[in-house]
């Protein structure tokens, strides 16, 4: 009897953790402006809905070997976004003018 009241004990404790926690994580603010792909730092980019830390270095790492974005959609070649990601940060993102630059290069 005290082996099940310990383990629904555990049972709680975790769910109430777990639901703690996906509760900070959904309350993360949404970022001012947009945020360019193109230039911004691993810092900015964790200030987009889902992007942690290791998501936003990937997408910073993408960009250094890659080049510029030319558009937002070209973040699907980032490994961890998928396309319901790229939706749920879409609105946030800018591409900036990469296009104009890349041009201005040749």
């Amino acid at each position: 009897m005290l082996k099940r009241i310990l383990a629904t004990a555990l049972a709680v404790a975790f769910a109430l953790t777990l639901a703690t926690g996906m509760a900070v994580a959904a309350a993360k603010p949404a970022p001012a402006g947009k945020v360019n792909i193109n230039t911004a730092s691993a810092e900015q980019l964790t200030t987009l809905p889902g992007v942690g830390p290791k998501l936003a270095a990937r997408i910073v790492e993408y960009r250094q070997k890659s080049g510029t974005f030319k558009t937002v959609q070209e973040l699907m070649n980032v490994r961890g976004i998928g396309e319901k990601n790229l939706k749920k940060i879409e609105q946030y993102l800018s591409a900036g003018d990469a296009a104009a630059r890349s041009g201005a290069n040749k």
